[in-house]
């Protein structure tokens, strides 16, 4: 089970990313089927340039939040997939392509999935 206070630091991830785009954001808790990790968030981007705004976005909200990224690369890849480690939270932006792919969802489906407000059901 994730702390309360981490809890929330990912909720307001979520909703960041979902805020800017991006798509079919979904949370998993992997805190009882990993070892290394507390919670997966996944979303889909629209573009390379997307993936490269997000990620930008994205690193400056969690050094605000006091959140260590472990990987913090100078530029995206040209991949279409950004991991951004932070120990205890994952972060993976995916293109639409490699998503479906990987399917990280049903790779880790024993993870419970985590219901967030995005920005849509905070209105």
């Amino acid at each position: 089970m994730i702390e309360k206070e981490r809890q929330e630091i990912i909720q307001e991830i979520a909703r960041f990313i979902t805020d800017h785009k991006g798509e079919d954001t979904v949370v998993l808790d992997v805190s009882e089927v990993s070892g290394w990790a507390d919670a997966f968030i996944i979303s889909t981007v629209n573009s390379l340039g997307h993936l490269r705004g997000l990620a930008r976005e994205l690193w400056d909200v969690l050094n605000e939040k006091g959140v260590h990224v472990i990987n913090r690369h100078k530029q995206v890849g040209d991949d279409g997939w950004e991991l951004i480690d932070c120990g205890d939270i994952v972060i993976h932006l995916m293109g639409r392509d490699l998503r479906e792919f990987y399917n990280l969802e049903k790779l880790w489906s024993t993870a419970e999935k985590v219901e967030f407000l995005d920005k849509l059901e905070k209105a």
